[in-house]
């Protein structure tokens, strides 16, 4: 089954609207934040777990997942969905921005990327064909297409060459495609040049993508740049396919990014945080391990209804961390991925009764 793309409802006051994304694994509704299961495994959660928190798409990573345990071992297996126990919708990542922020391990190429493996220092090539290869190989339901990202700040000259080489790869993608099953998603770059953003838009728009990223941001170049790049982009791209902002980000710029049109998120922000010992709540970020909470009998957040905040302390929960107990790292897990996903659906319901902004404004002014 290819993938569908319905819009069910928008916020007169802006321009976030809901969506429901389609494939034969079943169907999720927008905007949702994805979380990052970049080696076939979200850490520190089961599935199962996921489930329960109404994620319906997590995230694997094409250069991961070749360089270990490879892609053939895993078709093999009986694909993705099988091999990681998840039988909902998986998106994975071309690889892309892992491969180009290794500058010192790669060499790129019209034709080709060049790169030595971080795990051993053995070579490998990607090429926007091997790269669709290695995704339908996976099984996965939305593939991205192999683009080039340039972090920030980066001269005209060469975010200029990204864009035509990424268009390049965009139409070698769209042509490597084997199956039907599923949706492919285009990427738009341009870093932070106002008129490299539309060319981008315009030459990748013109394929026959399923869907499109944002990418080329969250690269070094702050909140302000950032804005600025979605709220241009965004509208420009096509209304009735899904949109993806790429590795974005705390709830402020997801929610943002809503209100500019954008469905689809993805970050580690939330489970790297989590093993570090932050909390998102609704009063503010919770850093568990400050000595305040060291007998502190409440839960990390008194309005979260996640099991995490049913069942420990702070104290408790500092305590675990401090003794470097793995438990630490799966509680603050589980009540950082509820929290998002709680948000997402409180901004969904927002949406629908158009009073998005409403919501956005008490959300942020919690402290988030």
């Amino acid at each position: 089954m290819a993938l569908e793309f319905k819009i069910t409802a928008k916020d007169s006051g802006n321009a976030a609207r809901c969506g429901v994304i389609t494939t034969e694994h079943g169907a999720f509704q927008t905007p949702a934040f994805m979380p990052v299961g970049t080696a076939a495994t979200v850490k520190g959660v089961w599935p199962e777990q996921l489930r329960q928190m109404e994620y319906g798409c997590v995230l694997g990573n094409t250069y991961h997942l070749y360089l270990r345990p490879g892609h053939e071992l895993i078709r093999r297996l009986g694909g993705l969905h099988k091999f990681m126990g998840w039988d909902r919708l998986i998106l994975t990542d071309s690889g892309g921005f892992q491969v180009f922020s290794m500058s010192a391990l790669r060499k790129v190429s019209d034709e080709a990327v060049s790169f030595r493996s971080h795990i051993d220092g053995s070579a490998h090539v990607l090429t926007p064909e091997s790269v669709v290869e290695i995704q339908e190989a996976l099984g996965s339901d939305l593939r991205m297409a192999l683009d080039e990202c340039v972090a920030y700040p980066a001269e005209r000259a060469e975010v200029e060459d990204a864009v035509r080489r990424t268009t390049l790869w965009a139409a070698r993608t769209i042509a490597a495609r084997r199956l039907s099953d599923g949706g492919v998603l285009g990427i738009v770059q341009g870093g932070m040049f106002p008129d490299l953003r539309r060319r981008s838009v315009e030459e990748i728009c013109a394929m026959p993508f399923d869907g499109f990223a944002i990418g080329g941001v969250s690269v070094g170049e702050g909140k302000e740049l950032q804005r600025e790049v979605v709220e241009l982009t965004a509208p420009l791209l096509p209304a009735e396919k899904p949109r993806y902002l790429m590795g974005v980000g705390t709830p402020g710029d997801i929610l943002f990014a809503v209100s500019r049109g954008v469905d689809l998120f993805d970050c580690v922000l939330p489970t790297r945080n989590a093993r570090n010992g932050m909390m998102f709540t609704s009063k503010g970020p919770l850093t568990i391990k400050q000595a305040r909470y060291r007998e502190d009998p409440l839960p990390p957040d008194e309005q979260c209804p996640c099991p995490t905040c049913r069942t420990f302390s702070r104290a408790y929960l500092r305590h675990l961390f401090v003794q470097g107990e793995m438990l630490a790292s799966m509680a603050m897990t589980v009540h950082n991925l509820f929290f998002y996903s709680l948000m997402m659906k409180r901004a969904r319901e927002a949406i629908s009764s158009g009073s998005y902004a409403d919501f956005v404004k008490k959300f942020l002014d919690s402290g988030i």
